[in-house]
């Protein structure tokens, strides 16, 4: 009987042995296709190793991320011979393969980069087949033409001690508007870094507080320590100028506007702007009702092709719990949580959707939690916006007449509220998100970049981000994302705002008590 068992065994190993082998050989094989693939530039062999939608992190010396898809990165390699100049040599220099996982070493060399290349992959057996389901590079190993070269994002101080500046509109080149949360309405001036603030402002602005609690709804929240201010987003937030301001100097403002018993809801005003005073102002939309609590005011705001003034209304609320049964973004009455879409003037446009009976004037899409940033695409006319989620949750949004975006009944991340359930609508339809993060990063005031400084950012979307000063670039392919980079990972900022220039020059505003007005430029150029 031991030595049945001892033959047994030794044919178990082997068989388990040359079953390794044979996953070495599938696993070199599929990384063979990826090398011959890059090699000679055939995307369908490319992506033929690729389990779909699997990621790729791609780090170069200009202090980012990219991040993109096999899609994405195979579609960059042309069905022709490369040349010489961009002729890369692949090998694998190892492979270690467990159970149906397996890891593997890629060394890549381009000599007209003067550089070695290496991967890190990450091989999964899926239904009898092995495919790459991550990869990561040290470097930046996608084929570039002669006249491309890798930009390197650099931040350069324009201004500085400004009081958590918000948003701002270009006047002219060298002259803008800003609106600090925790400040004034400015007029300056970047040249000679000059400011002044606007006069003539509505009156009833809300302003940070020192509490030790907040009181919202039936709940109490704990303010910090003794003294502690609590202001979150409360003051002033966006400020635009008319699609016609050279002919009529028309301004809008949104901000947080209070009552007499320290209440406060978002609020939306025009006027002339007369040298450094408004005049003529009126109150074109209110939010009420009034609530306590200074957060999740929204108070993004973006003219859209049509010429009709999209505004967003954040919730207000700060635990899901504090809902009614029908939660609030969800209640076609209640002004809260909603895209709203008005004419300039503040009436409501005939073409508005139509939400049923009860449904507020002006209403144009629903579940909304905290949106603060609305952009125009220029090329296409569509509107995207951002959405701060609970715990994770951020997203990216295209803005559709009479959509449903979900919120609190559904979302991409979680809950403060532990054990939280919303009432489901009956017949609700929703509408995903186009990207959505898999960390928070709490996105803010987002552009459309068409400068010239970064040539190979035309057409992606800036996104800033509160959360440990995240700074993304976003890359757009018929309305769907391709690709995301996060730039500045060891230059971390937070962020509340980018925006471009009439002459395309990349602007960031920083967050900050000494708030900064910070212009983006090439170092590589």
């Amino acid at each position: 009987m031991k030595r049945i068992s001892f033959f047994a065994t030794l044919l178990f190993l082997s068989s388990f042995s040359l079953r390794g082998q044979s996953d070495q050989e599938l696993v070199r094989s599929v990384l063979e296709d990826f090398i011959e693939g890059t090699s000679y530039n055939y995307p369908d062999k490319i992506l033929s190793a690729f389990y779909p939608g699997t990621p790729m992190f791609l780090h170069n010396d200009a202090d980012t991320v990219m991040i993109y898809s096999a899609e994405r990165y195979a579609s960059l390699y042309t069905r022709r011979p490369p040349g010489t100049r961009n002729r890369r040599y692949g090998k694998i220099l190892a492979i270690d393969v467990v159970k149906d996982i397996a890891s593997a070493k890629i060394e890549t060399l381009i000599p007209s980069f003067d550089k070695q290349f290496i991967d890190l992959v990450l091989l999964k057996k899926i239904e009898g087949s092995w495919k790459i389901i991550s990869k990561a590079a040290t470097a930046w190993p996608i084929p570039k033409s002669i006249k491309e070269t890798t930009p390197k994002p650099s931040k350069e101080l324009v201004m500085e001690g400004l009081n958590r500046p918000w948003s701002m509109a270009f006047l002219s080149e060298e002259e803008a508007l800003v609106a600090e949360k925790d400040g004034d309405l400015l007029r300056v001036n970047l040249k000679t870094k000059t400011r002044q603030p606007i006069k003539g402002l509505p009156n009833d602005v809300g302003r940070k507080v020192l509490i030790d609690t907040v009181k919202h709804g039936n709940g109490v929240f704990p303010g910090g320590a003794h003294g502690q201010m609590y202001s979150f987003n409360a003051g002033w937030f966006q400020v635009l100028l008319d699609p016609d301001f050279a002919n009529n100097s028309y301004i809008y403002i949104s901000y947080a506007a209070e009552n007499e018993e320290k209440a406060s809801t978002t609020k939306v005003v025009r006027g002339k702007l007369n040298g450094n005073s408004i005049e003529q102002l009126e109150t074109l939309f209110i939010a009420a009702p009034y609530s306590h609590g200074l957060f999740h005011y929204g108070g993004g705001m973006v003219f859209g092709t049509d010429g009709k003034l999209y505004i967003s209304i954040g919730e207000r609320n700060y635990y899901e719990h504090l809902n009614p049964k029908i939660p609030v973004a969800q209640d076609i009455t209640d002004k809260r949580g909603k895209i709203i879409r008005i004419n300039s003037d503040g009436s409501i446009p005939d073409d508005n959707p139509k939400f049923g009976k009860g449904a507020i004037p002006g209403l144009y899409a629903t579940g909304i939690r905290a949106a603060q940033g609305l952009t125009l695409d220029p090329n296409t006319g569509k509107i995207w916006f951002s959405e701060h989620g609970t715990m994770q949750g951020d997203e990216l949004n295209v803005m559709i007449p009479k959509a449903n975006y979900g919120w609190p009944n559904r979302t991409s991340g979680g809950y403060r509220t532990k054990g939280y359930q919303p009432y489901e609508i009956p017949g609700a339809v929703y509408t995903d998100p186009k990207h959505y993060w898999q960390h928070t990063i709490a996105p803010t005031g987002l552009t459309f970049y068409n400068g010239s400084e970064f040539p190979q950012w035309r057409g992606n979307i800036i996104v800033p981000g509160l959360s440990r000063g995240n700074l993304w670039r976003v890359v757009i392919e018929n309305d769907e994302i391709v690709s995301t980079e996060e730039l500045f990972i060891n230059d971390r900022l937070r962020l509340r705002k980018a925006v471009v220039s009439p002459g395309g020059e990349l602007y960031l505003l920083s967050d900050e008590e000494n708030g900064k007005i910070l212009r983006v430029v090439n170092a590589n150029k």
